[in-house]
């Protein structure tokens, strides 16, 4: 799901970057006639990036899990926290919808105002096509966005030289930055990740440290916040990272009252947990996990 809108094509092992090949893997965008490949041309790929796979920056669910439930506390602005949501072609609607809900949702004790000043960015005004097709019209361009306390960063495409300038002024401006599953990939190429421990999708467990080789990845947990720098892993974390962000600004009291008014009935943003992803899945009918990326392989020619 690597940077959904990377097109992917059944003759994509054939010199495309491996971006694109986790996008391939991802159940709801592969060809279903087509999901399964050799491990061998995987792993030929992968050793064309420098991969060494015991070598691969990887922390245990554990540990991650006890570091990220500690909550800093940040101080919201007496009008609202504002948070820009930055869009571009195929960003993956619930990675950005979630946090919106819960920030548009927040519910805090003896506040009259909303607690949340939400708007949509982009390169330029020209609507976004996200997942599935919808269009979104964004609110604002990099050059007129009101200043963010918060960005959040869905995945979505590569992100051109004018949005990793944004983002680099922005981590140096705003309280935090954080990003919903394969969006941690747009942020490693504005170089924000450089030196810490992230998460992600769990399809991009290898290939975000084969490409970034200084971002260590942590597997297992639902997110990890660095303090300015916060990521989530894939798709309905992002709600998760985004309650933790409410609980930041506003107390965890306030958190849980925005999660019980959404009916999220999920704990996991308390303590980050994520346990069913630090182990490889299960491989399907007739199929072999691979150990180093957890795709779904041939066994017969792997």
């Amino acid at each position: 799901m690597i940077r959904e809108g990377q097109g992917a094509s059944s003759g994509l092992l054939d010199g495309v970057s491996l971006r694109a090949l986790i996008a391939y893997n991802t159940p709801w965008r592969r060809p279903r006639y087509d999901w399964r490949m050799k491990r061998s041309e995987l792993l030929q790929k992968a050793a064309t990036v420098g991969l060494v796979t015991a070598a691969l920056p990887l922390t245990p669910r554990a540990a991650m899990a006890k570091r990220a439930a500690p909550i800093s506390p940040l101080v919201p602005p007496a009008g609202g926290v504002n948070v820009a949501f930055l869009l571009s072609d195929g960003a993956v609607v619930i990675d950005f919808a979630g946090p919106w809900e819960v920030f548009q949702d927040a519910d805090v004790v003896g506040r009259s105002q909303p607690a949340f000043n939400l708007y949509t960015v982009a390169e330029t005004n020209a609507p976004v096509t996200v997942s599935a097709g919808a269009r979104i019209v964004p609110q604002h361009t990099l050059s007129d966005a009101p200043a963010p306390n918060v960005v959040v960063v869905p995945a979505q495409a590569d992100p051109t030289a004018a949005v990793k300038r944004w983002l680099v002024a922005m981590s140096q401006q705003a309280d935090l930055i954080m990003s919903v599953c394969t969006g941690a990939l747009v942020l490693a190429d504005a170089g924000l990740l450089d030196g810490l421990t992230v998460t992600t999708h769990h399809s991009a467990f290898a290939t975000l440290p084969m490409q970034y080789p200084k971002v260590t990845v942590a597997r297992g947990v639902r997110f990890v916040d660095n303090g300015r720098i916060a990521t989530s892993a894939g798709l309905s974390a992002g709600i998760d990272l985004a309650l933790h962000v409410v609980a930041r600004y506003y107390g965890k009291m306030a958190a849980q009252q925005t999660a019980y008014d959404m009916e999220y009935q999920s704990d996991r943003w308390l303590d980050a947990d994520n346990a069913n992803y630090s182990k490889s899945p299960p491989p399907q009918v007739g199929a072999a996990v691979c150990a180093v990326c957890w795709m779904q392989v041939a066994p017969t020619t792997s």
